[in-house]
């Protein structure tokens, strides 16, 4: 894959994006009666995934700053459906199982707490994340050696973090993961799963990094999706635009064997 350079514009560096993401999904059909191509709806999707802000915020941006990039761009409500409708397409971007891997769980926020409750649709539930009370939801995510996600599934934020052994039984057979003493079942744990006490396995801390530069740069600890085919779109995308990013710029290793991921460059 061809690196992103860090002193791109910021229009070359949604053409790089949508050429990279053009080679990644030359399969995918379009539709005779579609406006936008499968690669220019996922560039969009990645695009908003990445600037993190609200609905109606990016897309003010995206039609005055990209009308000239996307000059087929349509209405805002039925952009949005499109990214929901396809957010399967973001599975092109899923990273490689490695022998060794970390999984961790992610706190993010859907409502103040004094609003929990008003709705009876209400997508996120009262729970813990790093230590503090959230209304929202939890993303576990599954991590390969590089940093790259392999896996990602997200629940109520009142679920215990032994909800998201699934991302380390789907690896049972392939993968060594360290995760912290949350994913420790008290009716047993996958034979993979390697629970490390605090101070042990450095190792984990990649996914530290990880979950930073989505909170800096994809401002994911907030959002504002209600429904969950919304909330799934958006974590996908989010997903992939990361690998993308970190594959295209922060691999490979230096000569320590220390693996430099950043994304902050591509900060919209």
């Amino acid at each position: 894959m061809p690196s992103v350079e860090a002193h791109l514009t910021t229009v070359d560096f949604i053409i790089e994006l949508c050429c990279q993401v053009d080679d990644r999904l030359k399969g995918a059909p379009k539709h005779p009666q579609a406006c936008l191509w499968p690669s220019e709806v996922v560039t969009l999707a990645m695009r908003h995934a990445l600037k993190g802000v609200g609905k109606r915020a990016f897309y003010r941006w995206l039609a005055r700053d990209g009308r000239e990039l996307f000059p087929q761009l349509p209405e805002r409500t039925r952009l949005f459906r499109l990214f929901k409708t396809h957010g399967r397409w973001s599975y092109a971007f899923m990273a490689e199982v490695t022998l060794l891997g970390v999984a961790d769980t992610y706190g993010i926020e859907l409502l103040h707490p004094i609003r929990e409750g008003r709705s009876a649709a209400q997508l996120g539930r009262k729970g813990l994340s790093n230590h503090r009370w959230i209304v929202g939801v939890k993303l576990g995510v599954l991590l390969n050696r590089w940093g790259l996600v392999v896996g990602w599934v997200w629940a109520p934020a009142h679920l215990h973090d032994v909800h998201f052994q699934s991302l380390v039984q789907a690896v049972e057979e392939r993968m060594l993961v360290l995760a912290d003493s949350g994913f420790h079942a008290a009716a047993g744990d996958p034979a993979n799963l390697k629970v490390c006490r605090r101070g042990e396995w450095n190792d984990r801390m990649v996914v530290e990094t990880v979950l930073s530069m989505l909170t800096t740069i994809s401002q994911l600890k907030k959002v504002g999706h209600r429904v969950a085919e919304y909330m799934q779109a958006r974590l996908a995308f989010t997903r992939a635009v990361f690998n993308l990013l970190a594959q295209g710029y922060g691999l490979p290793a230096d000569e320590d064997g220390f693996v430099p991921l950043s994304i902050a460059e591509f900060s919209l």
